[in-house]
């Protein structure tokens, strides 16, 4: 079991027990979400200045379509935004509040992508502990078990319940902490990401208005209804 003065970490995940197996379940979990959500959002944030600054210059020269394929090719949330409302204007006429519509749509799908898996880590945060003290008291049951069939307290006895206890505590917290850690700064990216979405659905919405003053969009608004539209009989 032991090599010098110290375990080896085969002989410490035998020694936890159990309760360690989901406890290595979860950190694997964990880390394959925190390096599929990093990746994914280091590819959404990548060169947003740049997107924002070359489709706005393109749309307002009047190459939508060379905006539309810029930003097409490029991926991320504000990419896909600035795309559906180039999309939208690019017909030269618009429903009024189609384009807002159409914004905040894609905007709550791509915010869905952006969270996939954040829910994941949350709970991983939260369960490992408890499964870290689920353990402490099953080690502390088997060396009370220990104690009661042997009818003395011998510190060997319980050494073993007590090294399951503090073996699944500490595991537990190792897995919750860096967890934790990644949910957080995870959350920060996003909220990033956020205003990256709220930057190029404004710079859309500018750019719609611009085109409706030059005359070269149109908004078909809705007919708004009079009094003496409700009440003919008045008329």
């Amino acid at each position: 079991m032991q090599e010098g003065s110290q375990y080896h970490l085969l002989s410490l995940f035998e020694d936890g027990g159990l309760m360690m197996y989901p406890l290595m379940l979860c950190s694997l979990i964990a880390l394959g979400v925190m390096i599929a959500k990093g990746w994914t959002l280091r590819v959404a944030h990548a060169s947003t200045k740049v997107i924002l600054e070359e489709a706005e210059a393109s749309a307002r020269a009047g190459r939508i379509d060379d905006a539309i394929e810029f930003a097409s090719s490029k991926p991320g949330p504000t990419a896909a935004i600035i795309v559906m409302g180039l999309r939208r204007i690019r017909s030269q006429q618009v429903h009024e509040g189609e384009l807002e519509q159409a914004i905040s749509t894609t905007g709550a799908i791509e915010l869905g992508f952006l969270e996939r898996g954040l829910v994941i880590l949350a709970t991983i945060a939260n369960v490992a502990p408890l499964m870290g003290f689920l353990g402490t008291v099953v080690g502390m049951i088997l060396a009370f078990a220990a104690i009661e069939t042997a009818g003395n307290v011998d510190p060997t006895l319980v050494a073993g319940g007590i090294k399951v206890a503090l073996l699944t505590t500490a595991t537990g917290l190792l897995i919750a902490i860096p967890v934790n850690i990644g949910y957080n700064f995870f959350v920060t990216r996003i909220d990033g990401l956020i205003l990256d979405m709220e930057q190029g659905a404004q710079k859309i919405l500018n750019l719609a208005w611009d085109m409706e003053k030059k005359g070269s969009l149109k908004i078909l608004r809705k007919k708004r209804l009079t009094t003496r539209d409700t009440n003919p009989a008045e008329g």
